[in-house]
């Protein structure tokens, strides 16, 4: 093997993800793969002439893997105002971002906002108190679940939402004693508000929004670029309609799709896709077809899981479900049948039950040894259903972020339910495949914040939650890269450094073993390396590239 194509990266504490050897200090690549892993004296004795890279004692890691994440969608949230808390806390506080926007719109103008969190508010707000910041524009703001907003009175004018106006399937228009919407919309309701560019029925919250091309492109890039500079090498849009995959492919042939991109059709295009032949797994390494996409309820978030029993300060709560029950049963096993992976969207025990029985009738109808079913964000699963799902062998694609942004009102609403949320350390105990995922942009796409956030459970408020069931830094490292890799069937390629692997590396610039939670949380990335290239370096890092 000739070394003058070799990059060899050393002086490293690196973490390879791979069992057989965790440890090592220096990482080869040839070709855009692993070509060896081991101590820095070997690898250059191998590698004669190698460039190298001195990383100075950094902790290396494989390419980080985002396996539940909205990237064309956290590329438009980057781009509209954000009133996420603690920034915006209050009505008052929401107000007044919405009226700064509309100071600056063009007359008529959508004002779009994302992240407002009525839980962390004295009370939701109103198109009434959106009015007050404008009455000029209409307005819109996402919730941070993604699953509701609120309008202000000319969007609902403009769009014809009125008293007379019917719930979608598996949605609802909030309305005041007088039967009069307050302006907040919740799950399918959301396609009602802005032109959507997809009728996807009761599949899911619709925040497919009709844009012209050349700005979703534009959000597919300027995500991609935020994302490896945090040390993502690849992420798995969890809803994807033809909207999305348009973009990609097309951001894809301007060479503006910076990392890897698995995209989980949302189920409203199975008869579509299946009429033609299309299964998980089309595609390539760097866009593929992933697990379809069903939802067996709402946000916990956002207060509308399906729990067993109700919820909510006042038991006030009981959750949404987007199909009945056997119509959703037959559709999964359809999917499964047809050589689907599938994901689940389940947080409550009661979506977690669907879910698992639709899996066990699919495996009835169409055996395989291998299904990887997903459910993603598995939020409250019973003692019963951790052992159903080892013994079905799903994935826990999970989301830790939530319990540090939203932990606090998790214990409002549920009490000491909210202790056995995500409950990682008895899913591993059962045999269960733990994944931390971001979810972005309902939380944070930074990885390092994911894994803080895993070794931690402890919330905004300074709770520890069900601190029983945090994962060691070690297990969220894996869950973070190889178990994330296996969730979307790619294990066999990236996750961790061995050799023959794409070579995807991300260096943080710190000793990620010895950092608190808290530090670890804002530790820098050095270095992105994907497909043995470089594609995100620190200032101090740039020198040694040259």
């Amino acid at each position: 093997m000739t070394a003058t194509t070799a990059l060899l990266v050393v002086g490293a504490d690196v973490f390879t993800a791979d069992a057989a050897h965790p440890r090592a200090e220096a990482v080869a690549v040839v070709g855009g793969r692993i070509a060896a892993v081991g101590s820095t004296r070997d690898l250059a004795r191998r590698f004669p002439g190698a460039r190298e890279v001195d990383v100075g004692g950094r902790t290396v890691l494989p390419g980080l893997v985002d396996a539940h994440n909205h990237f064309l969608a956290t590329g438009e949230m980057l781009s509209t105002v954000d009133v996420r808390y603690p920034g915006v806390a209050s009505v008052d506080d929401l107000v007044a971002a919405v009226a700064g926007a509309a100071e600056v719109a063009t007359p008529g103008e959508w004002v779009v906002a994302g992240g407002f969190d009525h839980a962390k508010y004295d009370r939701p707000p109103t198109c009434h108190d959106l009015d007050r910041a404008t009455t000029r524009h209409p307005v819109f703001v996402l919730h941070v679940s993604g699953h509701q907003g609120v309008a202000n009175s000319r969007a609902l004018v403009q769009q014809g939402i009125t008293t007379e106006t019917p719930d979608p399937e598996g949605g609802r228009i909030v309305r005041d004693e007088h039967d009069e919407p307050t302006g907040l919309l919740v799950e399918a309701a959301l396609g009602l508000l802005q032109p959507v560019e997809v009728d996807i029925g009761h599949h899911g919250p619709n925040f497919h929004v009709r844009r012209p091309l050349a700005e979703l492109v534009g959000a597919v890039d300027r995500a991609g670029q935020a994302f490896v500079a945090a040390g993502l090498t690849t992420v798995c849009d969890a809803q994807v309609t033809r909207r999305e995959l348009r973009a990609y492919q097309e951001a894809r042939r301007q060479g503006r799709l910076r990392v890897r991109t698995v995209c989980m059709p949302l189920s409203h295009q199975l008869p579509e896709l299946e009429s033609v032949g299309l299964a998980s797994g089309w595609g390539d390494d760097w866009l593929r077809l992933g697990a379809m996409k069903f939802y067996a309820d709402g946000s916990l978030i956002g207060g509308t899981a399906w729990f067993s029993e109700p919820y909510g300060e006042d038991g006030e709560l009981t959750g949404s479900a987007y199909w009945e029950p056997d119509e959703f049963v037959a559709a999964v096993g359809r999917a499964h049948g047809a050589g689907w992976q599938v994901g689940v969207h389940a947080q409550g025990d009661a979506a977690i039950e669907l879910s698992l029985d639709a899996f066990a009738t699919a495996l009835d109808q169409v055996p395989d040894a291998d299904p990887r079913f997903r459910i993603e964000h598995a939020g409250g699963p019973t003692v019963g259903q951790v052992a159903r799902m080892a013994e079905l062998g799903v994935v826990a694609v999970n989301q830790p972020s939530y319990l540090r942004d939203s932990g606090d009102d998790f214990v409002t609403r549920l009490g000491q339910r909210a202790h056995r949320l995500q409950p990682w350390r008895e899913e591993l105990a059962a045999g269960v495949r733990v994944v931390v995922s971001s979810d972005s942009d309902v939380a944070s796409y930074r990885p390092m914040r994911t894994l803080a956030a895993a070794v931690q459970r402890t919330t905004r408020g300074g709770l520890p939650l069900g601190p029983e069931q945090a994962l060691t830094l070690e297990e969220a490292l894996r869950a973070h890269t190889i178990d994330a890799a296996y969730a979307l069937r790619m294990d066999d390629r990236i996750g961790s450094l061995a050799a023959g692997k794409l070579a995807d590396l991300t260096v943080v610039d710190g000793d990620v073993s010895s950092a608190s939670p808290d530090e670890l949380a804002e530790l820098p990335i050095w270095l992105t390396v994907l497909d043995g290239e470089v594609v995100h370096a620190a200032p101090d890092a740039a020198p040694l590239l040259r």
